[in-house]
């Protein structure tokens, strides 16, 4: 069998001429990177797909933040503050406790606690609004 590298995918021919693919499809793609996601101390040969990680992990956070924020009486500086902390800190946790990545790789760790953050606070504060206002005030 003859195996030629294509991008992701590595495309190869058996011993009839056929066309095969013995690589990842997009799909396999996808799981091998939610699983290096969960999984501790995970080999990560793109940066660039740890970096989506990040963002997309951080974004799900913030989500649920701002949900947990609104439920509890947290408002004002306080909610913000906490709300950066807590953001900050777990993905600062995650990256070098969890997945014990080296920074300098990525730019140091600054680079990678603010990766998404911006973002991250806009899903938190349209989310800890709608239901804070929810809750808090009955709108007829």
């Amino acid at each position: 069998m003859t195996s030629v590298k294509s991008g992701s995918r590595t495309v190869g021919t058996d011993k009839n001429g056929s066309i095969s693919s013995i690589g990842k499809s997009a799909s396999g793609e996808l799981m091998s990177t939610w699983s290096r996601a969960f999984t501790a101390n995970s080999e990560w040969p793109d940066k660039d797909e740890f970096l989506d990680v990040i963002y997309w992990a951080r974004q799900i956070l913030g989500i649920l933040i701002g949900i947990v924020w609104g439920v509890l009486p947290l408002k004002g500086f306080i909610a913000l503050l906490l709300f950066a902390i807590v953001n900050a800190g777990l993905v600062y946790l995650y990256f070098s406790t969890f997945q014990n990545v080296d920074e300098e790789e990525y730019g140091g760790a600054w680079e990678l606690t603010k990766e998404g953050f911006m973002t991250s606070f806009a899903g938190f504060l349209v989310n800890f609004s709608a239901v804070y206002i929810h809750i808090r005030l009955k709108i007829n």
